[in-house]
């Protein structure tokens, strides 16, 4: 007869279960793809150099140039209708897989101030944690980044998709800045993406409430 938990004393918390998809371990899963095979695209991820909101790596030596494959896929193809509708246009990838280690240490530096409402807070989950998101801009023929009227990380209103006719029409965006997210934009929903109303740079792939549903976030 097995004894009450209260006969041997109180019951034992499990133990916690250790992360079985990591970022060092990535390359040897089948799901995931590394940027440099993905034809037709530049990368500069940003949150591995100074170039961010931080002023500092945040990956800290962490290759994050990775996406699951569907992602990678669309990706492909926003850059092969991109390359055949606007001759001499590409993409460049700014961010791709966030490790969820790095969004909680993030979220640590960012909560309490105005940039927490441009993170998902860990708990929920970024969906550059599960691979399935991308931070892109567009390169000109002679390739350098488009004029996009605001930084990349340029965590303010004239980020914002959703504001950009009463920009313009105050005259804090210009109509090339619109064309330039427009063609942007076109290019990634070809790609089945899905831009944000924050974030100019911003897609995630697929729907973001069955990717945390379905799919097993990365440490």
């Amino acid at each position: 007869m097995t004894p009450h938990p209260s006969a041997s004393g109180p019951a034992r918390e499990p133990e916690p279960v250790a992360p079985t998809l990591t970022c060092e371990t990535i390359g040897r899963h089948a799901d995931f793809v590394h940027l440099s095979t993905v034809p037709g695209i530049a990368v500069d991820i940003r949150y591995a150099s100074e170039s961010n909101f931080a002023g500092r790596s945040l990956y800290k030596g962490l290759d994050c140039a990775w996406l699951r494959r569907p992602a990678a896929q669309g990706l492909a193809r926003a850059a092969q209708w991109l390359a055949a509708q606007r001759p001499g246009y590409a993409l460049r990838v700014l961010d791709a897989l966030r490790p969820q280690r790095v969004q909680e240490a993030i979220w640590q530096e960012v909560r309490g101030t105005p940039m927490a409402a441009y993170f998902a807070e860990p708990v929920r989950g970024s969906i550059h944690s599960f691979g399935m998101a991308v931070d892109v801009t567009l390169l000109n023929p002679q390739g350098l980044e488009c004029d996009m009227g605001s930084r990349y990380d340029e965590m303010n209103r004239l980020s914002h998709p959703n504001l950009e006719a009463q920009h313009l029409a105050l005259g804090h965006l210009e109509a090339q800045h619109l064309v330039d997210r427009g063609w942007l934009y076109a290019a990634m929903a070809q790609g089945g993406f899905v831009g944000i109303s924050t974030e100019w740079w911003h897609f995630d792939h697929g729907d973001r409430e069955q990717v945390r549903r379905e799919m097993q976030r990365v440490w």
